[in-house]
Order: C-alpha cells, then sequence, then structure tokens
C-alpha cells in the first residue's frame, strides 16, 4: 500500500482535446521499398494518425481557426467547401468538435466509405456531375456561395493560403526534427498542392540544401482520386509551378501497384495518393542510385486505405 495516493492529492491528467492531437505524426522507415537502393532511405509522414485520419486536418484545421480569428466564422454559417473527400472528413470531423453545420460538395463517384465517414459526422453532401471529378465540385460550390454569400463560411481550399501555411508552420518543422535536419529530398503529390507548396517553402528556407519534387498524374483523365494534373486542371490560386526541383509523372496502375505493395510487404495500408507518392520517392531514388548518391527521401502517407478498400485494384496480384 505504499504506493497508493490519498484520495485528497491532485491528479495531473494526460488527455488532451480532439483537436490537439492533429499534426506530430510518426515518420516510418520504408525498408523494402529503400532497400534496392544501397545509401538511400525512404521516409514515409505517416499521416493517417492524425484524428481524422488524413493530412488534410491540417489544413482544414488552420483554415477554420483562421476563420474563426478573421471573424468569417462564426455559429450562425455553414462551412461550404468542395471536395474529393479527405478535406471534407476534416471539416466534418472540426465541424462536429466545434458545433458548425457543414455542407460539401463531392464528385458523384466519391467512395462509398467516404460517403459514410461524412453522412457519420453529419454533413450535408451535394453531388457534383462524376465526369467533371474534382473541378466540377469546384464550379458547383462556386455558384453556391455566390447565390447566398452570407449563409456560408467558404474557406476555398484551393485558394487559402491558411491551407499552404499549415504545413509550413508544422509539417515543414516536424520533417526537420524527426530527421535531425538530415532530410534531403522531399516528394509529394498535388491536389489543392498546399502540402507540396508549404512544407517545401519551410524545407528550403530552413534547409536550403533540399531538393522538392512534385508528382501528377500523367493526364487529365486518372484514377488518382484528390489529385491534380495541373496542365489541364483549375490550378489553385497559391500553387508556384517554379518551386519544385522536378516533377515526376504518374500513372495510376503504377499507384495502384505500390498501394499493393505497401500493405503486403510493408504492413502499410495506405490510400491512392500515398502509393503515388512512394512510387514517385522510388522514381527519384533510383536516379539518385545511378548517379551514386546518398539521400534521405521524406514523403507523405496521406491517409489510411479504409476509404478505398470497395476500389477493385485490390483483387488484382
Amino acid at each position: 500500500m505504499a504506493n497508493v495516493l490519498p484520495i485528497t492529492a491532485p491528479v495531473r491528467s494526460l488527455a488532451e482535446s480532439l483537436l490537439s492531437t492533429v499534426g506530430n505524426t510518426p515518420l516510418i522507415r520504408l525498408e523494402k521499398v529503400s532497400r534496392e537502393f544501397p545509401g538511400i532511405e525512404i521516409l514515409g509522414k505517416a499521416e493517417y494518425f492524425n484524428p481524422g485520419g488524413s493530412v488534410k486536418d491540417r489544413a482544414a484545421l488552420n483554415m477554420v481557426l483562421d476563420g474563426e480569428r478573421s471573424g468569417k466564422l462564426n455559429p450562425s454559417r455553414i462551412i461550404l467547401d468542395s471536395t474529393s473527400g479527405n478535406t471534407g472528413i476534416a471539416y466534418a470531423m472540426i465541424g462536429a468538435y466545434r458545433g458548425y453545420r457543414v455542407r460539401l460538395v463531392l464528385p458523384g463517384n466519391a467512395s462509398q466509405e467516404r460517403q459514410r465517414i461524412l453522412k457519420a459526422y453529419g454533413a450535408e453532401m451535394i453531388f457534383s456531375d462524376p465526369a467533371d471529378g474534382s473541378d466540377g465540385a469546384i464550379r458547383m460550390v462556386r455558384k453556391i456561395y455566390e447565390a447566398d454569400p452570407d449563409l456560408y463560411f467558404y474557406p476555398d481550399q484551393y485558394n487559402n493560403p491558411a491551407n499552404w501555411k499549415a504545413h509550413f508552420e508544422h509539417t515543414g518543422p516536424e520533417i526537420i526534427q524527426q530527421t535531425a535536419g538530415g532530410v534531403t529530398h522531399f516528394v509529394a503529390a498535388m491536389g489543392t498542392s498546399g502540402t507540396f507548396m508549404g512544407t517545401s517553402r519551410r524545407l528550403k528556407r530552413d534547409l536550403p540544401h533540399v531538393k522538392v519534387y512534385s508528382a501528377q498524374p500523367s493526364s487529365g483523365f486518372h484514377g488518382l482520386e484528390g489529385l491534380k494534373h495541373m496542365p489541364t486542371a483549375i490550378v489553385p490560386g497559391f500553387y508556384d509551378e517554379t518551386l519544385a526541383d522536378g516533377n515526376f509523372w504518374i500513372e495510376t496502375e503504377d499507384a495502384y501497384r505500390m498501394v499493393r505493395h505497401l500493405a503486403r510487404e510493408e504492413a502499410l495500408l495506405v490510400g491512392i495518393s500515398s502509393g503515388c507518392n512512394v512510387h514517385a520517392a522510388k522514381l527519384l531514388a533510383r536516379e539518385l542510385a545511378a548517379r551514386g548518391e546518398t539521400a534521405t527521401i521524406v514523403t507523405m502517407l496521406c491517409d489510411s486505405a479504409e476509404k478505398y478498400l470497395s476500389e477493385h485494384f485490390w483483387d488484382e496480384d
């Protein structure tokens, strides 16, 4: 009984509020992917550890907090935006926590898993023509907002600088700290481009030697949900094509193949954009290895596979 505290002793809680758990995600060494490239490490930032399950929690939270600080968001307004899924899930989670209604425009082919998650959080969904992809959802949400701007808080994730600043202020510094300043290359595919823009700007500011590489679908017609082929898409307002030191054009099947590999070889169940990112990181590793260079490459594991398990590519060998 010597170690029992008296009932009057104060107890220090280690509990955290839900939104304080956004960020500080683990950095995982991808050992099987890296092993064919001696002297090169490929590391994945496991963003599915965020409470809403994806990297988009970071940007959504920063945009909501920015809206509250500016007075543009208050309890009388509905959070409205277009989304391919993950940012919408983040808005829905934050809205449920802070007491805001959330209304989202999604392409009509958004996966059933994403729709069910959004419904579980209580978000309202409006569907745009699936053939028009994320650009169709952008055009529709703009019309909805313009018809009644006083009803909504429209963060506009594709043009809101609070999106990329979330990664400048948090994701980039986390990577520097977790690699003890040893990161040499950063690779990320682009949807809004916020993750790539913000993280790359911070890395280049603090570690000027770091090289940053973007990744994009190889054409405007692709199966990489949430990602943009910039030459044919509505380009986000804060996208700067001059920031990247290079770009990798990714085939849909290569990303699918990498998702299956990560599950079966690395025991990581991650989503399609993660497969795209790791495939791009592997292409970069191959180029560096051919030149006899050593490197520490960091990329993003954007979300888990739970929203994609109904996709048919899992059935392939």
